[in-house]
């Protein structure tokens, strides 16, 4: 018994390097190739289509190939001195948001005792109204 040998790089390797071709150029090649699947026999287009989603390619970052390094160090451009310059903008930017979110913590606060205390003074002008009416009222006899 003999075993067949491929000697090329067989089918598998020809898919890999369609599917790179396509990856690199985007989205918009997989859905082309996609219609162009449902176009001429609609098996195949539906399986792109299965494949796209099981596969991740229609989401916006799938088609895109990252380096290592952009996921050790995702904040770094290669740049020290752009580096240097957007950490500190980034720090200056977060404790102004930080003093930002604090001042109008306490605007709603101040807002909020206002409110209250002039619930406060309408209850308690309410309640001696109320007590005076009652004092004064005629008796009938």
């Amino acid at each position: 018994m003999t075993t067949a040998t491929t000697t090329g790089p067989g089918i598998g390797a020809w898919l890999r390097s369609v599917v790179d071709w396509l990856d690199e150029r985007g989205k918009a090649a997989w859905i082309t190739l996609m219609v162009l699947g449902f176009v001429l026999f609609w098996p195949i287009g539906l399986a792109l289509l299965f494949y796209m989603i099981w596969s991740n390619r229609m989401s916006g970052n799938s088609c895109r190939r990252q380096s290592r390094a952009d996921f050790t160090n995702p904040g770094s451009t290669g740049n020290s001195a752009f580096d240097a310059y957007k950490a500190d903008t980034l720090r200056r930017l977060e404790q102004e948001q930080t003093q930002f979110e604090s001042f109008l913590q306490r605007l709603r606060d101040a807002k909020d005792k206002a409110e209250f205390d002039a619930f406060m003074e309408e209850r308690d002008k309410a309640a001696t109204e109320t007590a005076g009416t009652s004092t004064h009222a005629p008796a009938d006899t």
